[in-house]
C-alpha cells in the first residue's frame, strides 16, 4: 500500500465548503483522512505543505496535444508533462489530431498512448461527425467504451443544426455532454482578430464578436429542445455569456469555460504587439469591454471552468504573416499562475472560487474523478503557493511549442506539487 501525509497546508475544497488548515493522509490512490495532527504508520512519507494551498487536483477540459499526426507541435508525452508542471492532474484532449479521435481506434490509441506517461491523466473527447466534417455521426458509443469522456469537433462548429441535435440527443442515452466550439465561419470570414476600432486603426481584417455568439444562441436552443448537455468553450463576450447566464436560470444544462488570455488581453494589445502571430488566438482577443464582461461573469458564478485551450503550435508556423500564421496559443505552464495573479491577487473572486474553476467545476461538467477532497475520492491534488513570484520564460517550458503572449510576464502565485493517485509527479523549488 503507497502512503503519503501531508502536513499543515491550508485545505480548499470548494466540494465540501473546505478552507482551513488541516493534514491529508492518502493511501492506495486514494484520500484516507482529513484532520488535525494526523498519524501515520510509521515510515510514511510525509509532505510538509506549510504556507500552501492544498486543493483538489486541478483539471484541464479541453487543450491540444497533436498525437496523432502533428507530433512536431506537441506529443501526448510531452503535452502531459507540461500539464503536470501547470498543476494538472487530468487534461481532457481535443478531437483535432490526425486522424481525428472519430473511432474506437483512435480513441483506445490516444488513451493508451496516455497510460504510457507515468503521470498527469488523460481524457479524451471524440468527434461528434466522422472526419470532424459536420455530415456523418461519428460513432459515439463505441468511443465511450474506450474512455472517450465528451464529443466534439474541436475547433470546427456543427454547422449542420440537425446532425448536432441528433448528437445531443444520442450523447444522452450514454450521459456525457456534447462540447462545442461556438464560431460561424461564414461570419468570421478569414478575420485574424477581433473586428472593430483596433482592427480597422491598424489595418488587419476583423473577425465580429456575432460570429461566436449567433453559434452560442442557436447551440443554446438546440440544447433546450431535446434537454441535451451542451458545453461551450472558451467563450470570450459578453452577450455569449449572458446567453449563458439566462440559459442557467432556466435550469437547462448547458456550461461554459473561459481561458486566461481572454480575461487578460485586449485587442489593444494585438496592436502593441507589432503584429506578433504569438497573439492571434481563437476567438481573437476582444476589446476591454468584452474583457470586462467575462470577468463579470467569472465573478458571478456564469463561469463554470477555467481551461487552458492549449494550443501548440511550430515555431515556423508562427513566423508567418499575422493574417496567415494559425490561431491558438500555450496554456498548460501558465493558466494557474495566470489565474491566480489576475482573479485571485486582482480580488476578482476568493480562493474556494478559484478552486472551484480549476477542479471542482470541471469535474462536475464533464462528470469526471476528481474535483474532491472527501474520503474515498481519488489522490490527485495540486498544491499552490499563492505568493510565488515568477517570470514565464517560454525556453524553460516542457512544452515542445513556444506560442506564448506571457512571455516575460511576471506573475505572483504558481503549483509547486502535483500529486496523481497518490503519487508526486513534480514538484518545485519553494
Amino acid at each position: 500500500m503507497t502512503r503519503l501525509l501531508i502536513r499543515n497546508g491550508r485545505v480548499v475544497d470548494p466540494s465540501q465548503g473546505l478552507d482551513e488548515g488541516m493534514d491529508i493522509l492518502l493511501e492506495d490512490g486514494c484520500v484516507a483522512a482529513l484532520g488535525e495532527r494526523l498519524r501515520a504508520v510509521k515510515g510514511t512519507p510525509v509532505l510538509d505543505a506549510s504556507d500552501l494551498v492544498v486543493a483538489p487536483g486541478f483539471i484541464d477540459l479541453h487543450c491540444h496535444l497533436r498525437e496523432p499526426g502533428a507530433e512536431h507541435k506537441e506529443t501526448i508525452a510531452s503535452g502531459l508533462r507540461a500539464a503536470a508542471a501547470g498543476g494538472y492532474t487530468a487534461v481532457c484532449a481535443m478531437a483535432d489530431s490526425d486522424p481525428a479521435n472519430d473511432d474506437p481506434a483512435v480513441t483506445r490509441y490516444v488513451r493508451e498512448m496516455a497510460e504510457e506517461v507515468d503521470g498527469t491523466r488523460l481524457y479524451p473527447i471524440g468527434a461528434i461527425s466522422k472526419g470532424r466534417n459536420g455530415e456523418a455521426m461519428a460513432e459515439i458509443g463505441e468511443m465511450v467504451d474506450e474512455g472517450a469522456v465528451a464529443f466534439s469537433d474541436a475547433d470546427r462548429p456543427v454547422s449542420n443544426a440537425l446532425l448536432l441535435r441528433r448528437a445531443l440527443e444520442y450523447a444522452l442515452s450514454f450521459d456525457v455532454p456534447i462540447v462545442s466550439y461556438p464560431m460561424d465561419p461564414d461570419l468570421a470570414d478569414g478575420g485574424s482578430m477581433h473586428e472593430g476600432a483596433v482592427s480597422t486603426r491598424i489595418g488587419l481584417r476583423g473577425l465580429p464578436a456575432a460570429a461566436e455568439e449567433i453559434v452560442v444562441a442557436r447551440d443554446i436552443l438546440i440544447a433546450e429542445s431535446v434537454r441535451g448537455r451542451l458545453h461551450l468553450c472558451h467563450l470570450s463576450t459578453g452577450a455569449s455569456l449572458d446567453l449563458v447566464r439566462s440559459a442557467k436560470q432556466k435550469g437547462f444544462e448547458v456550461s461554459c469555460d473561459v481561458a486566461p488570455h481572454h480575461f487578460i488581453l485586449t485587442d489593444e494589445d494585438v496592436a502593441a504587439s507589432n503584429y506578433d502571430p504569438n497573439w492571434k488566438t481563437y476567438p481573437p482577443l476582444r476589446s476591454a469591454a468584452e474583457v470586462e464582461g467575462v470577468l463579470q461573469a467569472i465573478y458571478d458564478g456564469t463561469v463554470d471552468a477555467i481551461a487552458s485551450d492549449h494550443s501548440p503550435h511550430h515555431a515556423d508556423e508562427k513566423e508567418l504573416d499575422f493574417g496567415d500564421a494559425p490561431f491558438g496559443v500555450i496554456g498548460l505552464e501558465t493558466t494557474v499562475g495566470l489565474a491566480v495573479d489576475r482573479l485571485l491577487h486582482g480580488k476578482v473572486i476568493g480562493i474556494s472560487q478559484l478552486v472551484r474553476l480549476l477542479s471542482t467545476g470541471p469535474a462536475e461538467v464533464l462528470g469526471l474523478p476528481g474535483g474532491s477532497l472527501r474520503e474515498g475520492e481519488p489522490a490527485d491534488l495540486t498544491l499552490l503557493d499563492l505568493r510565488k513570484r515568477w517570470t514565464v520564460n517560454p525556453a524553460k517550458l516542457l512544452s515542445k511549442a513556444r506560442n506564448t503572449p506571457f512571455a516575460g510576464r511576471r506573475l505572483k502565485g504558481a503549483p509547486v506539487a502535483t500529486i496523481v493517485g497518490g503519487k508526486v509527479i513534480w514538484q518545485s523549488s519553494r
